[in-house]
């Protein structure tokens, strides 16, 4: 079978990367689960503190939160901030943008790439 359409467990594979991020100095550890022509799929596991700085935002782009808590906020002076339960699914905004780690968490990450 291909790799690609294999079925992959968030929880199972989100828990070793919490592991993983918890022997990290950066507090983050991550797996791309899905890398096709168009569309990318991330897993990351972030402990509680850890984040990622502030980045362009992609062409589009969805974070799932899978366990934990987390942050996402636009970059700047605006202010937007959305604060995300397990659960939780948004588009990312589209503009300069960052995400922190309120709690230890798992966060997915799908990500539209351009043809």
């Amino acid at each position: 079978m291909d790799a690609q359409n294999d079925i992959r467990t968030l929880a199972t594979e989100g828990q070793a990367l919490l592991e993983q991020a918890r022997g990290e100095t950066s507090g983050r550890s991550s797996v791309s689960l899905v890398h096709e022509h168009r569309i990318r799929a991330v897993l990351m596991g972030l402990t509680a503190g850890a984040g990622l700085a502030e980045h362009d935002a992609p062409p589009g782009a969805t974070l799932q939160v899978v366990a934990g808590r987390a942050r996402l906020y636009v970059a700047g002076d605006d202010g937007r901030e959305w604060l995300l339960e397990e659960g939780d699914l948004i588009a990312v905004p589209h503009t300069r943008h960052g995400v922190d780690a309120l709690s230890d968490s798992v966060l997915l990450l799908t990500v539209a790439l351009d043809a």
